[in-house]
């Protein structure tokens, strides 16, 4: 069985000589939308208005309209962009908890052999995360950890189809997200210091949370 502290002093160490370049793909995954415990489905935006004339109600719609091709250019971008950067991001920071680094590894998943199929299980993802959402928010975060390992798992078998990526990753959090949950908890107070100076220092928190949860794949995959 893992321990937190176990995964820790192991990415600390992969991470000697590398941070740099694993700051650059942690930064990458951030922006695309690909770190964890985000929802890859759904957005919401929110305009308050008490105008009674027409002027005014046209205003409102433009801001509607407006905010409606904003999120679905991000659910564009995130998808077919975002789910290949997540998946190649996950390879490379599998690949450096092996000893090997090569930044070449986030871009590996554009070629069109695994790219269309790639977004698929990772769009069922989001779509059960959401759904789930949908319901109450605890179903929806159990969720998210049942599915943590989705993207590792194509990372290393991108010719997997959805059935078998989302059971994969369901038979390896087994009796395990409790323990993957509490591992978020204890970086809480690493992100809490890094928001205290402007947000920035989130960033270079990310690479040492983005090496521990390839080491958590590992050990997870073995055990399983």
């Amino acid at each position: 069985m893992w321990t937190r502290s176990e995964l820790k002093n192991i990415a600390k160490k992969k991470l000697k000589g590398f941070y740099w370049q694993a700051f650059l793909v942690s930064l990458i995954l951030v922006i695309s939308g690909g770190s964890h415990n985000r929802l890859d489905l759904g957005g919401s935006s929110s305009t308050g208005s008490t105008t009674t004339g027409g002027g005014g109600s046209e205003f409102t719609l433009g801001i509607v309209l407006i905010a409606v091709i904003g999120v679905l250019v991000f659910l564009a971008l995130r998808i077919f962009l975002g789910y290949i950067l997540e998946v190649g991001g996950r390879k490379y920071f599998i690949e450096l908890s092996r000893g090997e680094s090569e930044i070449s590894y986030l871009l590996k998943f554009f070629d069109k052999k695994y790219y269309k199929n790639i977004i698929t299980v990772l769009l069922y993802r989001g779509i059960y995360i959401f759904l789930w959402s949908l319901l109450l928010i605890i179903p929806g975060i159990i969720k998210m950890y049942q599915y943590r390992f989705v993207a590792y798992i194509m990372a290393e078998n991108p010719d997997l189809d959805h059935n078998q990526a989302l059971n994969l990753s369901r038979e390896m959090t087994a009796g395990q997200k409790l323990d993957i949950f509490i591992l978020d908890l204890s970086f809480l107070g690493w992100f809490i210091l890094g928001a205290l100076f402007f947000g920035i220092g989130v960033l270079f928190v990310q690479p040492y949370y983005d090496a521990v949860n390839a080491e958590l794949y590992q050990k997870v995959k073995a055990e399983a």
